[in-house]
């Protein structure tokens, strides 16, 4: 099957198509025949040679695939070969064909298009389990999104809008990207460059009470201003660490606050726990697409020839949502 290579860890220039042979599946797993998938950064940092994927999956980039099934394990039910699916997979996305457990398969609504349904299950599953399952965000809350634009914090913006339409959210976002998320709902967008401690801005939003959870992908240099947003019994939920992974913490201040800080990672998960987790998300949020009520945001689709420019686009922050890699025309 036609796949992306790597030819080594490091930039773009260790991107490659090339022949593999096709994974093999367990009885508890289907093979999907792949449209489309999307890039994530969790994608670079892999090709950088920092993020292995667990042990037993694929090593090609890649985690989420939407396609059609071509083949269903021995103990799997309730799928067919042909059904339309979306699903996380531990890697192996940019290719022809993945693996993926039936237990993280969701049903593609008809109203939705392969390349629309490749850019649902990381970003939105990671969105939803951290802002919803984990941070508990609830009707007449207020939350910080960090990282306006990307596909992450879109999809919690969407996510936000559709099941807690009473919550209000704070997005920190470049110059370039403001406009665009004011136009997604955010009721206040932070200029980070302009602002790296919003602190002072976040209590002035919130009449000095400060916000219910907040969603981090940035890590060590938002440490202390998210920790001085957080009002009372407050949730920190820390996905990434782009700035670094260590920083000073008062605390004192944490535990007169009664906050917790929260790290989260969705790709390591045990198999059992991200089927528990696509279940809630298939339950609570599908039908949210299946209305049309989301509709996921897609910067450009890129064939899979144009890989390296595709992921070119996510390295240099060119990108307002997710970044479409379509696989084949099915």
């Amino acid at each position: 099957m036609k796949a992306v290579l790597l030819k080594g860890f490091g930039g773009l220039d260790m991107l490659s198509i090339g022949e593999i042979d096709k994974p093999a599946i367990k009885e508890d797993q289907v093979l999907i025949r792949v449209a489309a998938t999307s890039i994530n950064r969790p994608d670079l940092v892999q090709r950088e040679g920092n993020y292995p994927p667990p042990p037993g999956d694929s090593e090609i980039l890649g985690l989420e695939v939407a396609g059609i099934i071509d083949e269903v394990g021995a103990k799997v039910q309730g799928w067919k070969k042909g059904d339309r699916v979306m699903s996380l997979v531990g890697g192996g996305g940019y290719a022809e064909y993945a693996a993926a457990y039936a237990s993280h398969l969701m049903a593609i609504p008809q109203s939705m298009s392969f390349a629309e349904a490749a850019c649902v299950c990381e970003s939105y599953i990671t969105a939803f389990l951290n802002v919803f399952l984990l941070g508990e965000l609830k009707d007449g809350q207020t939350a910080i999104f960090h990282g306006g634009g990307g596909g992450v914090n879109t999809a919690a913006i969407q996510l936000a809008n559709a099941l807690t339409p009473q919550a209000k959210y704070i997005v920190t976002a470049s110059p370039a990207k403001m406009d665009q998320v004011k136009k997604l709902g955010a009721h206040l967008v932070v200029n980070f460059q302009e602002t790296p401690d919003f602190s002072d801005m976040v209590r002035d939003f919130t009449n000095k009470k400060g916000v219910d959870m907040i969603l981090d992908h940035i890590g060590a240099k938002y440490l202390m201003p998210n920790i001085k947003s957080l009002g009372y019994a407050g949730k920190l939920v820390i996905i990434g660490v782009t700035s670094g992974i260590k920083a000073e913490l008062n605390i004192a201040l944490l535990m007169v606050k009664r906050q917790q800080i929260i790290g989260s990672v969705l790709r390591s998960r045990p198999v059992h726990e991200k089927g528990e987790i696509v279940a809630a998300f298939t339950q609570r949020a599908i039908p949210k697409f299946t209305d049309k009520t989301i509709v996921p945001l897609i910067h450009k689709v890129f064939p899979i020839d144009e890989i390296v420019e595709a992921h070119r686009t996510m390295e240099e922050d060119r990108h307002f949502g997710k970044i479409v890699l379509k696989i084949a025309d099915l």
